[in-house]
């Protein structure tokens, strides 16, 4: 899924990236991220499309190192899919990478190390499910055997710098 800004209902990327705790006089530009959250349904039926423009500017966002509003903006997403359904597991997977490579800029390699792992099973378990039918919903499009083998190469890295966090898209 090679995911653009442009190619995600052409939002604007932020004008910086948060960093909490940094000594930055500013605070995140939820401004420009309102703009995706409110092209998010109060609910998706049945599943989480693929195309959606807030999941693929979510994506993006990590993507190009915006990871605080990566997180922002899938959160949103995960909030209106459809309960117990694979969009959700997949969701959550991506939540905890974008967290975890905020975490890895934030120089707190362990925290990165702890969710990565979470992601990985979440994948894993999105795996063991797979649709018996390929649809049109994110977790049908989504190349997770990919996505897993990124986060496994990063686990057994003995020493992590804030450069190696890992893309979804």
């Amino acid at each position: 899924m090679n995911m653009t800004s442009s190619s995600a209902a052409h939002l604007p990327l932020p004008e910086w990236a948060y960093v909490p705790g940094e000594p930055a006089d500013s605070e995140p530009d939820h401004e420009t991220l309102w703009q995706a959250k409110a092209l998010v349904p109060a609910q998706f039926f049945g599943f989480v499309p693929a195309r959606h423009p807030a999941l693929r500017y979510g994506i993006a966002l990590n993507d190009a190192g915006y990871f605080w509003e990566s997180q922002e903006v899938l959160e949103a997403v995960w909030a209106a899919a459809p309960q117990r359904g694979r969009e959700r597991i997949l969701l959550r997977a991506c939540i905890q990478i974008a967290n975890a490579n905020l975490k890895l800029r934030m120089q707190k390699p362990h925290a990165a190390v702890r969710l990565w792992s979470e992601a990985l099973s979440a994948i894993r378990d999105l795996l063991s499910r797979r649709s018996a039918v390929a649809g049109d919903g994110f977790a049908d499009r989504f190349p997770a055997p990919r996505l897993a083998a990124a986060l496994e190469a990063r686990l057994i890295q003995p020493r992590l710098s804030k450069s190696d966090w890992i893309k979804i898209g």
